[in-house]
């Protein structure tokens, strides 16, 4: 399984930011594909069209791992095959270079990865919400994070929102030691064990932070800087397979949004199918967790965010650009909410 995370920043590279997206994002856009090593979409198995796709460890994949649980695209004719990978910079990298045709990614990866010339659009949203940042006792405020440490993935959408949280507050990122991590679990060791003063974590983590560290408190939720409904991580395709086959890419979105509508009618059921193996966590932590990171497949309603936050990334260093609008293509999703109108109309959450 692969974890949400970055490089060791500082103990490893001893660059800039920029120097993190010439090393890792901007390589994988440009990085040849070896003759036949994968032709998306063409792949077949038994008849179905084999689409390789690549994830996350939060629960904003809960939708894309239920979909492969439950075989959930198989009667559109997709199988989808998971490429495992042991961290998020390998999903960039795999998924940058086309070696893999979809992946569910932090939408700032995307944005990264469009930013370095990759051929890849956003198509569906995956899970809002989720991403928290966890203070220890006595740190109340964005003003008293000054001279502190806070732990985060790097280029993560859990790091603009620590850094969107800390402008709003009128204090700049200089003012904190920012300590990058490698796994989710080893971030939330880090902060459970005192290593960091704070820590920027997505669900089931950041519960588990809360719960297992005496005295800490949530500064932020993402709601009060971002609103109800925000993005945490999307779905996002190759070009060439939009062009090529979008009727396998409609299969995993419609698949996804069945796995959100079952995740909403039985969410018990729906951990415990991917509880051991997708998430290193508890059952027992897992559903506490849960309703503040949910599946939400309809993401129409946070066009506007992503090019916010893509303005958040320029001043962060890791883009030059803005995110194009021709990045972000609901056209395939606009299908399929059509072609399954009583599907649609059953789910909690959506932006129609």
């Amino acid at each position: 399984m692969c974890d949400r995370c970055g490089t060791t920043y500082n103990s490893i590279m001893q660059a800039s930011r920029r120097g993190f997206l010439k090393g890792g994002v901007a390589a994988a856009a440009s990085l040849a594909i070896p003759a036949g090593l994968l032709a998306p979409g063409q792949a077949a198995a038994a008849g179905l069209t084999t689409i390789k796709a690549t994830h996350g460890a939060g629960l904003c994949n809960l939708g894309i791992f239920l979909a492969k649980e439950r075989k959930l695209t198989e009667a559109d004719g997709v199988e989808l095959d998971f490429v495992v990978t042991p961290t998020t910079t390998d999903v960039v990298t795999l998924f940058g270079a086309g070696m893999v045709d979809v992946s569910v990614i932090p939408y700032s990866n995307f944005i990264t990865l469009v930013d370095a010339g990759a051929p890849v659009k956003m198509v569906a949203g995956a899970g809002v919400e989720g991403c928290i940042l966890v203070a220890a006792e006595g740190i109340r405020s964005a003003a008293d994070l000054k001279g502190k440490s806070i732990g985060t993935f790097q280029a993560d959408t859990l790091e603009v929102l620590a850094y969107d949280y800390m402008a709003a507050g009128g204090v700049s990122f200089a003012d904190v030691e920012i300590k990058y991590f490698n796994t989710s679990p080893e971030m939330a060791a880090a902060f459970v064990n005192g290593a960091i003063d704070a820590v920027c974590h997505i669900e089931p983590y950041a519960t588990q932070c809360l719960e297992q560290r005496a005295g800490s408190t949530v500064l932020t939720d993402g709601l009060d800087i971002y609103g109800q409904g925000y993005a945490d991580c999307v779905l996002a395709a190759r070009t060439q397979l939009l062009e090529d086959n979008p009727g396998a890419v409609k299969a995993v979105i419609k698949g996804m949004m069945v796995a959100q509508q079952q995740s909403e009618t039985d969410t018990a059921k729906a951990l415990a199918d991917t509880a051991g193996i997708y998430y290193r966590t508890s059952l027992e932590a897992l559903t506490l967790a849960q309703f503040r990171q949910p599946v939400k497949i309809d993401q129409r309603s946070n066009t506007q965010f992503f090019a916010d936050r893509s303005a958040s990334m320029k001043k962060m260093g890791y883009v030059r650009n803005d995110l194009p609008p021709e990045a972000v293509d609901w056209s395939l999703l606009d299908e399929v909410i059509a072609e399954n109108a009583d599907l649609y109309a059953s789910l909690r959450l959506k932006s129609a």
